[in-house]
């Protein structure tokens, strides 16, 4: 029987200073949660603290740096035994084929799937802690329904969310025996400060404070799958399940029809 956030729970969020991080924050803490939250930016965790100041704790950090993490460790239990990590903090940067460079691969695996990586450093031990209380214990990794598709320009980002979710999936099977539940979140496009970034359509385009219902509900249902929104995670799939050569013209279409799109912009 699930038990997720049944109660009142103390939970840890990174990216949690803008985007969906700050949403989920926001819809948790309006449901009586503890959240201590991290992000880079100080004063916008600062701020959203003024919402449930006895109930929510700023832990301000770079997921990337091992460092920096290792001294915010004790706060992920400032409420008591950590219930849940959301682990929400990434980034987005496109591959411009034509002046392709490295250092963005590099960024989008270094935030996303290293930076999550090194969350668990903190996170998992004091998961343990809990689950050895026999209570739920869970790990949530926000990863995407972008590399269900090859599209073009998202090399990096794709490649990334594709290792993140697999990394979820093998830490699943392997926190199993310890009874801790690992949530993989799959959104497609959601509007945040990233994708207001993007110079194309964004079909079926959802808001934050949407994605942020979606997830709790989710959570609180027990899925360990959460993907949304349905019309687009389906159309994905059902791409995704076609013969490759049939994929790879379509890839090669569309990311064609973009570049003359965003050529003609200019």
């Amino acid at each position: 029987m699930n038990r997720r956030l049944d109660s009142a729970s103390n939970i840890w969020i990174t990216g949690a200073s803008s985007g969906i991080g700050e949403a989920v924050t926001r819809e948790l803490v309006q449901q009586g949660h503890r959240l201590v939250i991290t992000g880079r930016r100080r004063d916008a965790l600062d701020q959203l603290c003024t919402h449930a100041p006895d109930r929510m704790k700023a832990a301000p950090a770079d997921t990337t740096d091992r460092e920096a993490l290792q001294a915010i460790s004790a706060e992920l239990e400032a409420f008591g035994n950590l219930d849940m990590a959301i682990l929400n903090a990434g980034t987005c940067e496109y591959l411009e084929i034509a002046e392709y460079d490295s250092s963005i691969i590099d960024h989008n695996v270094t935030t996303n799937v290293v930076g999550t990586a090194r969350c668990l450093d903190i996170a998992l031990p004091a998961l343990r802690r809990t689950a050895r209380q026999g209570r739920p214990a869970t790990l949530v990794i926000v990863s995407s329904s972008a590399w269900w598709f090859p599209f073009g320009r998202a090399e990096g980002y794709g490649a990334s969310k594709a290792a993140l979710t697999y990394f979820a999936h093998a830490l699943r099977a392997d926190l199993a025996a310890e009874g801790i539940d690992v949530v993989v979140v799959s959104p497609g496009f959601v509007k945040t400060p990233l994708t207001d970034r993007n110079d194309f359509p964004m079909p079926f385009l959802v808001s934050a404070d949407d994605a942020a219902q979606r997830i709790v509900s989710g959570l609180r249902n027990g899925k360990r799958e959460i993907a949304f929104p349905k019309r687009f995670t389906w159309t994905l799939r059902l791409l995704g399940a076609l013969p490759q050569v049939i994929i790879d013209r379509m890839a090669a279409s569309m990311s064609r029809q973009s570049r003359k799109e965003q050529e003609s912009s200019e």
